[in-house]
């Protein structure tokens, strides 16, 4: 395996080292083992397809995320397009929940952890999207495992601030 940095702008180490916490998203998505290992090995596949759009200085992790959550919703789209003989059934039910609004639900909580301070962001994704317990988290950052929950917790309330616009 080669570990130079290629003409796509990021090295197969930096790649991979995203492994872990792409497979934890992607079990928000789907509870079955084999699933989340298709679902993690079609975002590489695309993260390398289109690496060429990758920007160095941006955060790999949050393109790789933003490459999964885009593949599984096409995905989760098409087979619910895809399916055959409901036309009937589909015709029946009174109404048909709307996504939308969990989209824009969705990029609101985006946009509200990309604005958090650093030290917070950083205790978010360790906590809730790497699953790191507050002990690991907080050796990782050099601090006491009080301080980390502290920065969990003034993240959710500044979080929960934004998004119900209080």
């Amino acid at each position: 395996m080669q570990h130079q940095t290629n003409q796509t702008g990021f090295t197969e180490i930096e790649l991979l080292k995203h492994l872990p916490a792409l497979r934890n998203f992607a079990r928000r998505f789907h509870s079955s083992p084999i699933d989340v290992d298709d679902l993690v090995q079609e975002t590489y596949v695309k993260a390398i397809a289109n690496a060429e759009k990758f920007r160095r200085g941006t955060q790999l992790r949050s393109w790789l995320f933003t490459i999964m959550r885009n593949t599984f919703c096409t995905k989760f789209g098409l087979t619910r397009r895809e399916d055959v003989g409901l036309a009937d059934d589909t015709a029946l039910q009174v109404s048909v929940p709307a996504t939308q609004e969990w989209k824009l639900r969705g990029q609101e909580l985006e946009r509200a952890i990309s604005n958090l301070p650093e030290h917070q962001r950083q205790a978010i994704e360790m906590i809730f999207i790497d699953c790191l317990s507050y002990e690991d988290a907080a050796h990782r950052c050099g601090c006491a495992s009080g301080t980390m929950k502290s920065r969990v917790n003034r993240a959710r309330l500044q979080l929960r601030t934004v998004i119900n616009g209080n």
